[in-house]
């Protein structure tokens, strides 16, 4: 995801180098990770990795889809209807933002949903450490099936995978949108405890980039 996400648009040059620099620092992370032997090391390591990915993501779809940051309002093409260079009619730059508007306002979601999931389940797992004890104890109190539900470490794989597959879907659904293929393909999200996916869009399926089951969020 590092590389997807500094690589794109960038020349063959930057992405070797780029790609070289993600492999040397995931050997370093793994040698010395093998070498300290402590997992706090290789937890802050990929926690600071993911950030930095997350935070160029946010970046990138703000920079992309407000129409502010494009230079996409109203006033922009008028100055650029004056300086004679190509605009876009008054209508159709008028679609294009209402649209990405709408698609930013869903990514947004999806991106608060998702790292909720992700840091609530790091966090049900950081109290299932520091009582790992009490916790068992109720767990054999309750007994089955009902402890189940007292699994912290469970419920962390299984937030943090659902906040993981968030973010993969935000992220595939945001390279559409830099391809500007917005129109080929759409998220399809009827309610937020529902899994979401993109899709391509058949005649009719979407409005805005944004499955008409799901117009907002």
């Amino acid at each position: 995801m590092a590389y997807a996400s500094f690589s794109y648009s960038r020349s063959t040059a930057v992405r070797v180098c780029l790609g070289l620099s993600l492999t040397g620092l995931a050997v370093f992370i793994t040698l010395y990770y093998h070498y300290l032997q402590d997992p706090v090391f290789h937890q802050n390591a990929y926690a600071l990795l993911t950030t930095v990915v997350v935070l160029r993501s946010m970046h990138t779809m703000e920079v992309t889809l407000r129409p502010k940051w494009r230079h996409s309002t109203e006033e922009d093409r008028l100055a650029r209807q004056k300086k004679g260079l190509p605009v876009p009619t008054k209508e159709r730059q008028h679609y294009e933002n209402v649209r990405d508007q709408k698609t930013l306002k869903t990514m947004w979601f999806m991106v608060a949903y998702g790292l909720s999931m992700f840091l609530g389940g790091f966090l049900i797992w950081g109290m299932d450490n520091v009582f790992c004890s009490e916790i068992r104890r109720m767990r054999r109190t309750v007994g089955l099936p009902w402890g189940i539900f007292l699994e912290g470490h469970g419920w962390w794989h299984i937030m943090t995978g659902i906040g993981a597959y968030l973010y993969i879907t935000w992220g595939i659904w945001l390279r559409h949108c830099l391809n500007n293929r917005q129109e080929e393909y759409h998220l399809r999200w009827a309610h937020f405890w529902q899994i979401p996916e993109v899709i391509r869009t058949s005649g009719g399926s979407s409005e805005n980039g944004v499955s008409r089951a799901k117009k907002s969020t």
